[in-house]
């Protein structure tokens, strides 16, 4: 077996990728991944892509409210989500991640419920659409507020160093969080605390509207690792073996007690920065489609049809079943009950506080 720094390094110069946009096998050692995992990567990119789907379906029809699709990141966060062990490592995901924590295992009917605010969801919708959790999981809820959800991530991991549970945190976030100041802060404190954190960067080179050489000057994300003691890998996020092997291999050399490490993923999003954006102000789309021909779907579906993995009746299987559990999933959620108003006065304080008795007599009468 070629040792992990064969396989890769840090602070590559070129993205790492081991599959080219027509599914050919390009790296220099021989994939040792089982089929089954091989296949499973696959159906996770395919029902990621199906759910970011049924979330723009279910925005048309006025069933929720906001979408931040995951078009084009599908790679990086399958990868992420194979990468760590669930229910036992932590992951802080950000607001474009429903495709990973669907990949942990976290029920579609779960994700959805919290994207309709569904009284069927286990954070009682209050929280805006596109921000699933679990507690079942180690999910931490999704911040909108931009790299906020970085610090308490490294926070967590020094806990776990601290009571050596063997457990890792693996944070999420995009290209724009790296120029804030909750970035530097928490990635400065965990290269010093040796927290076992890894860091990782979806770069889809657009922080909402703004490219990325305005906002910053440095050539890669992945070289500011550099700065804070730990390594810095950059892999092309949109081939997901790739993604995974160093995901993996990162994963559990900071499992090891070796202290944290960045990942930079390259992706690149199809669709605008949310639903309620218009990317054409900012992008051309020439630049869309050119970017569409490394979709991490189609480049993985090639892959392994040229091995022999992946028939043409197995995708059609494999859609049906995933557009059905979609659409029975929605049936649940739209058969519940709505929300109870009556649920704002709840789960805040240990003992309701005068006032919001008052409002809350107010409200029932």
């Amino acid at each position: 077996m070629i040792k992990t720094r064969e396989r890769f390094t840090a602070f590559s110069r070129e993205p790492i990728s081991f599959l080219d946009e027509h599914g050919n096998w390009t790296a220099n050692f021989d994939c040792d991944l089982s089929e089954e995992i091989l296949v499973d990567l696959y159906t996770d990119l395919l029902a990621a892509r199906l759910l970011d789907e049924r979330y723009f379906k279910l925005r048309r029809m006025g069933k929720t409210s906001f979408v931040p699709p995951a078009l084009g990141h599908e790679g990086a966060q399958v990868a992420v989500a194979n990468a760590v062990k669930p229910k036992h490592d932590w992951i802080f995901p950000y607001y474009r991640d429903h495709c990973m924590v669907q990949a942990l295992g976290v029920p579609t009917k779960e994700i959805l419920a919290q994207a309709m605010g569904s009284s069927l969801d286990l954070n009682r919708a209050r929280q805006m659409p596109g921000h699933p959790s679990s507690k079942e999981f180690n999910v931490f809820t999704p911040a909108s507020a931009i790299a906020s959800h970085i610090p308490p991530a490294v926070g967590v991991a020094i806990s776990m160093k601290l009571r050596g549970t063997g457990q890792v945190a693996v944070v999420s976030f995009g290209d724009g969080a790296t120029s804030e100041g909750d970035f530097h802060a928490a990635i400065n404190f965990a290269g010093v605390q040796g927290a076992p954190i890894v860091f990782v960067c979806q770069n889809n080179r657009l922080a909402i509207s703004v490219d990325y050489h305005k906002q910053t000057a440095s050539e890669t994300i992945a070289i500011k690792a550099k700065a804070y003691g730990m390594p810095g890998y950059y892999v092309d996020g949109m081939d997901v073996i790739a993604s995974y092997y160093v995901m993996r291999e990162t994963v559990e050399r900071v499992r090891s007690g070796v202290g944290p490490a960045l990942v930079e993923m390259q992706v690149y999003r199809f669709k605008a920065h949310s639903s309620d954006d218009d990317d054409t102000r900012y992008r051309s789309p020439s630049d869309v489609e050119l970017w569409k021909k490394r979709d991490p779907l189609l480049r993985m579906q090639r892959y392994l049809k040229k091995r022999g993995l992946w028939l043409d009746k197995d995708e059609r299987e494999t859609r049906e079943r995933l557009e059905s559990d979609l659409l029975q999933a929605v049936d649940e959620i739209e058969a519940a009950q709505s929300v109870p108003t009556s649920w704002m006065f709840e789960d805040v304080f240990a003992e309701l506080p005068e006032h919001l008795k008052k409002q809350r007599e107010e409200f029932e009468s």
